[in-house]
């Protein structure tokens, strides 16, 4: 099976998924493309960073930006590929290259240009994880199995951003993570599977995007085993369900007066 990858430059929370999808997958020679594209989409570093300071708040946003710079100056060493010794990554791209992947960075997805380099490998699945690009139909369309999904909330409740933020924001008792076919819409295809992570009172929004990137990723696989089975099954994804923007610092404000953290 010819497999791609399409995902953002994320080391803190983003590589923490394929850190444990690598450690444990067992056919990456099936990893035919990874694909990266710039955080947040089209938005200027100036935007991203004035957004991460609304929603940090000054000394979150400190501790944050130090860790964030650190990991992007050790992720500028060369890394050979992994054999038998672990290696010590800092960057999404450091990471697969480390397992000698090849590596596409590339945000202009739904160019044609870029599907006809697709279309040379084959692909049989496509598989976004926290891709900040909006798939269009032509993308879609191009591999021969399915192009699919993993969202970090219950479908239909929690659609859009930061879903994590927003299930601890409502006092969910466990926080749910979908994998679903893309379509057209925002987080409306058909579903694969739900799975729900107990969330303990202490956790913080770090805490919790940790823990539910690791055990996306083992979801993952099994869902990658179903397509290579045969066994793939889909339901539709039923209800009104709800949509969240990223927060505001008015929400987080309440975030905290709730006595909850994001560290």
């Amino acid at each position: 099976m010819n497999i791609i990858f399409f995902t953002q430059e994320d080391p803190c929370y983003v590589k923490v998924f394929f850190d444990e999808f690598f450690k444990k997958y067992e056919n990456l020679d099936e990893i035919k493309a990874f694909v990266i594209s710039r955080p947040m989409g089209k938005k200027s570093t100036k935007k991203l960073a004035k957004q991460m300071y609304d929603f940090y708040g000054p000394v979150d946003f400190v501790k944050v930006g130090i860790r964030y710079v650190y990991k992007k100056l050790m992720a500028r060493r060369p890394v050979t590929q992994k054999k038998n010794n672990v290696i010590p990554t800092y960057s999404v791209k450091q990471l697969a290259e480390s397992y000698g992947l090849n590596v596409i960075e590339r945000s202009d997805l739904n160019s044609p240009d870029f599907h006809q380099i697709l279309k040379q490998y084959e692909p049989d699945l496509f598989i976004s994880v926290a891709s900040p690009i909006i798939f269009k139909e032509q993308l879609i369309n191009i591999p021969k199995l399915d192009t699919i999904n993993i969202h970090n909330a219950p479908l239909p409740k929690y659609r859009g951003m930061l879903p994590n933020f927003w299930q601890l924001y409502h006092d969910e008792k466990q926080a749910g993570m979908t994998i679903h076919r893309i379509d057209t819409g925002i987080d409306t295809g058909d579903m694969l599977m739900q799975h729900f992570t107990p969330i303990e009172p202490d956790d913080s929004l770090h805490d919790l995007i940790l823990k539910t990137k690791k055990e996306g990723a083992t979801q993952m696989m099994k869902i990658i085993d179903d397509f290579r089975s045969g066994n793939v099954k889909y339901s539709k994804i039923e209800g009104e369900g709800s949509y969240f923007t990223f927060p505001t610092r008015e929400d987080v404000v309440e975030f905290k007066r709730q006595g909850k953290r994001l560290l």
